[in-house]
């Protein structure tokens, strides 16, 4: 790990919080408010997001985004059925089997060369539906921007949420990065969403200067029927929800959420542009978003990351995962880019 506050490119969870949003909790902590959601700032940002993707919405607060990933997952499934997602999605890689545990569901991963799946290859899982001998898919969830830093264009999600409900299967989107993935479409959030069929989104804050939270987002007002309950059981009703709902209403004002993920792809895009003729650096997938994937010389990662704290992605081919913020500086990127140079030379 890195000594002192000099920013690196390990994860955009690692940025502080948005001055704005920073702000908003400020203004929140005056007096008393009713708990657990029952207060006039969760209302308000519960009106913020039903105006930002349609007043069927219906939105929940949660603590972070393996709950709301969870959680959602739990509202759309029995535990005899199972998930279909892409092998390198976080509920299949990061969350610890959570997903597994809390849902008692099965994850079906598809291999992917971009992180990004496709009805060809969900098709085949599919085989079994009816048989009472194999878990059966229930749920589709895609990452939007995807863990591979790529993004979906809105035609692939809309082929992948027809295919889903003309078999009976939901459509679940883990937006940890969803503002990116809007960013870099040069769309709005619910464009890319609701419009194109997806049933229940985790939307993400905490990746673009939200200090804690995610909101859990159904387009179906049938499928939060019990989410209240399902969130009170999962450990992830916050009493003092006020704090996390405030972040959600700053985010969606003012396209602050879209600031945010627009520099931050803009500075991604600078460091590609930056590293890309470095010689033994490789750029290995197109960078679409917030993350740029390179392979680099192994014997330089420790030294390097060093300097600019930043994760190996994949280990065995040598391949590292830069990811860039809102608060990242074109100064990061031109003094890693020199640093890169001077190693590398």
């Amino acid at each position: 790990m890195i000594a002192g506050s000099r920013r690196g490119f390990a994860s955009d969870n690692n940025a502080g919080v948005h001055p704005v949003v920073l702000d908003a909790i400020g203004r929140a902590n005056q007096g008393h408010a009713v708990a657990y959601g029952d207060d006039p700032y969760t209302e308000s940002a519960a009106a913020k997001f039903k105006k930002t993707f349609g007043e069927e919405t219906e939105v929940f607060f949660v603590y972070n985004g393996t709950g709301a990933n969870v959680l959602s997952l739990q509202a759309l499934t029995d535990s005899f059925q199972a998930v279909i997602c892409a092998e390198t999605a976080h509920i299949n890689e990061d969350e610890c089997g959570a997903p597994e545990k809390f849902t008692g569901c099965k994850l079906l991963p598809i291999s992917t060369e971009n992180g990004k799946i496709t009805v060809d290859r969900i098709r085949p899982h599919l085989h079994a539906l009816g048989n009472e001998h194999h878990a059966q898919p229930k749920v589709v969830s895609i990452t939007q921007a995807t863990e591979l830093g790529t993004v979906y264009r809105p035609e692939e999600v809309e082929a992948i949420t027809r295919f889903a409900h003309e078999n009976g299967l939901f459509v679940h989107l883990d937006g940890a990065r969803l503002s990116n993935a809007a960013v870099s479409l040069k769309t709005g959030l619910r464009e890319i969403t609701r419009d194109m069929g997806v049933d229940v989104l985790s939307f993400g804050g905490t990746k673009n200067g939200v200090m804690f939270g995610e909101a859990v987002v159904f387009f179906r007002p049938d499928l939060a029927r019990d989410f209240k309950f399902i969130r009170k059981q999962g450990a992830q009703l916050a009493s003092k929800m006020r704090f996390i709902a405030v972040q959600f209403e700053a985010l969606l004002t003012d396209d602050l959420w879209r600031r945010n993920a627009e520099h931050a792809n803009n500075m991604a895009a600078l460091l590609e542009r930056e590293v890309r003729n470095i010689p033994r650096i490789t750029i290995t997938q197109p960078v679409d978003a917030n993350a740029v994937f390179a392979a680099i010389p192994r014997e330089h990662i420790q030294s390097l990351s060093r300097e600019y704290f930043f994760y190996v992605w994949d280990e065995g081919r040598s391949i590292v995962r830069w990811m860039t913020s809102f608060d990242t500086t074109e100064g990061d990127i031109t003094g890693f880019a020199a640093l890169l140079r001077k190693v590398l030379r």
